[in-house]
């Protein structure tokens, strides 16, 4: 590694962990506390090293590879009929759904 990507690490330490999982409202272990610990520094690590690579001239991608709309086309076709709606309805009034008051 560079120094200048050895500047970069971070490194998390328990005591930060501890302080953002008050933050959180979680409650953590010990063990938890120090696995979290090292695990976030693995992490920003891996950040770091992703951080050096040379990236200019490689186009931005949303996906690896390319994706099509397999969506159908909108086509107005006409609604259920206002008797078949109500069919199964528990209690109907006036051509509408009759539903118990809520206030």
């Amino acid at each position: 590694m560079t120094s200048a990507a050895q500047e970069r690490v971070e490194s998390v330490d328990e005591d930060r962990v501890r302080h953002v999982a008050v933050l959180s409202r979680l409650e953590l272990s010990e063990e938890e506390v120090a696995r979290t610990a090292r695990d976030l520094t693995g992490i920003l690590h891996h950040i770091n090293k992703l951080a050096e690579l040379e990236l200019d001239g490689v186009p931005p991608t949303s996906h690896a590879i390319p994706l099509e709309n397999i969506l159908r086309e909108d086509t107005l076709r006409p609604g259920l009929e206002r008797q078949a709606a109500l069919a199964n309805a528990p209690q109907a009034e006036d051509g509408c759904f009759r539903v118990p008051q809520i206030i």
